[in-house]
């Protein structure tokens, strides 16, 4: 079997700095955790089932890994299946070491559904991609089925990359030399890596899946900033025509203090206040990072979150 590499192939973060810790109110059990229990308790249970039932697990293996020939045989379940596979204890131990760094602090800012769909969605672009070209250049890529998470792992790098640009990240260059820099450079030598390793035969690393997971989750970003700001566009009140009452022709236009405040909104009017606001921000976020925002900036955005959820 052709497996999903374990990670990113040659970088691990080594360093629980304090923007990936949890705050005093996090939540004990996350996702991140139970994703790690989940793919730590089917590895075991696949040790145990190859022990006392060999040929019948290696079928099921077979039917749960994703491969060009499962899916031409309509098994598209493989699509989230492979995502809980792993190959040996190294590939799992890599994959679940990257997933805790990156998931804990993703979970946090992104909140759980978009941190659900943002995984499996970039494991699920990154193994139709890996088959798609096995289908193409079979003897370049292989026939053979892709297990792992690490499409999915990819994914969050992406994503952690392209939310916080600056932070410093510490990796093991060949898993011995440490090596640090900022996150928007980590996510450009993953993505080189991952090109190289296409182009190498034979390597037994599904390099396509990780770059696969990687787009995918840049993608996903950015249809969420766009679908964002389509939504506030649409709170955005019509303009109002203040009719102008005529006191005599020689009279000075004087305006009290609520009627210039009718004609001038200021920040407490509402949708539009939000999408003259928002906009920025966001723009904000992509050139610099989710850590960038000041504190207004934050309660910004969490009352159009908040505003967003009630229409």
């Amino acid at each position: 079997m052709k497996r999903d590499a374990g990670a990113p192939s040659l970088s691990v973060v080594i360093d629980d700095r304090a923007y990936m810790r949890e705050g005093p109110g996090g939540i004990r059990w996350s996702l991140t955790t139970a994703l790690i229990a989940i793919n730590t308790a089917v590895f075991v249970l696949g040790l145990i089932a190859a022990l006392v039932w060999p040929q019948g697990y290696g079928r099921l293996f077979g039917a749960l890994a994703l491969s060009p020939t499962g899916l031409a045989r309509g098994w598209f379940w493989q699509i989230l299946t492979f995502q809980f596979l792993h190959g040996s204890l190294f590939h799992l131990i890599i994959n679940c070491v990257v997933l805790y760094f990156f998931g804990r602090p993703l979970e946090q800012s992104l909140g759980r559904p978009f941190f659900l769909r943002l995984y499996f969605g970039s494991g699920a672009v990154g193994g139709v991609l890996q088959v798609a070209l096995a289908w193409i250049f079979p003897g370049h890529f292989g026939m053979s089925g892709v297990v792992g998470a690490s499409a999915g792992v990819f994914g969050l790098i992406a994503a952690f990359a392209l939310l916080n640009r600056e932070t410093p990240i510490t990796t093991l260059i060949a898993f011995v030399i440490p090596v640090t820099m900022r996150a928007k450079y980590l996510l450009v030598f993953e993505a080189l890596i991952a090109l190289l390793g296409m182009l190498s035969p034979g390597t037994g690393v599904a390099h396509a899946a990780h770059l696969g997971g990687m787009l995918g989750a840049i993608g996903y970003l950015q249809l969420r900033q766009l679908a964002a700001r389509s939504h506030l566009r649409r709170l955005r009140p019509r303009p109002t025509v203040i009719r102008r009452e005529l006191v005599g022709a020689a009279a000075p236009r004087v305006r009290t203090h609520r009627q210039r405040q009718a004609m001038d909104p200021g920040p407490s009017s509402g949708a539009d206040f939000m999408s003259r606001e928002v906009d920025p921000i966001l723009d904000k976020i992509s050139a610099q990072g989710i850590h960038s925002l000041t504190e207004r900036e934050k309660k910004i955005l969490e009352a159009a979150r908040a505003r967003m959820s009630r229409q």
